[in-house]
């Protein structure tokens, strides 16, 4: 773990204000409802970060197809970013193993949150990019808390699923603690890849402006 660098991008504008607080309040949400009950926590966690790739890739490749131009690889990014986090939900449905009530608060929270973040997308994608930038520093922090209960024995170190093996590729006798680690560096890759494209909209950076 002492490699691992948990980052923030320290809001200076006003538009990184409106994306940090928007990030704030999901993370209050999510408190209430599980607190420090990682395995669960991360089915909510990953089932809201599965919808901003998909989201953004749709709006970026009706862009592309609208306006003829080049997206420079930056759908295949989103979409490539959206199927990680579904994988992700996949992993933590086989270690939660949630209730169907449990079931139904996700889906309800994610329709919600497709509805929020298509409309905060459509007024300024570079606050949408933020939010997921923000969003990704938190959920860095929140498996690195999830690894250190695990360090501390707090939290059983168990068997990997075989989902998690197969898509990481790991050793048959790979333990929950060996997935967690690659999921952060996951979360790590998008909350930089976010930002990013939040930057990229802030200086005009984008492939319509490059062609």
């Amino acid at each position: 773990m002492s490699d691992f660098e948990l980052k923030h991008r320290t809001a200076s504008k006003l538009s990184e204000h409106v994306a940090y607080k928007i990030t704030q309040c999901l993370k209050f949400l999510l408190n209430i409802f599980y607190g420090t009950k990682y395995a669960k926590r991360a089915v909510i966690l990953e089932t809201i970060a599965a919808v901003p790739g998909m989201v953004a890739g749709m709006f970026n490749h009706l862009k592309a197809l609208r306006r003829m131009k080049d997206d420079e690889g930056w759908i295949r990014e989103l979409l490539d970013e959206a199927e990680n986090e579904r994988m992700h939900l996949m992993i933590f449905l086989n270690i939660a193993k949630p209730s169907w009530i449990e079931r139904v608060l996700v889906l309800i929270g994610q329709g919600a949150f497709i509805m929020v973040y298509s409309l905060i997308y459509v007024l300024s994608s570079k606050i949408a990019h933020r939010v997921v930038g923000y969003f990704e520093e938190e959920a860095c922090k929140s498996y690195t808390e999830y690894l250190s209960k695990i360090d501390a024995g707090e939290v059983e170190n168990v068997a990997a699923p075989k989902i998690a093996i197969e898509y990481y590729q790991l050793p048959l006798d790979a333990m929950l603690r060996d997935v967690i680690v690659k999921i952060r560096n996951d979360e790590a890759k998008h909350r930089d890849q976010n930002h990013f494209f939040a930057d990229a909209y802030e200086n005009h950076n984008l492939p319509e402006h490059q062609h």
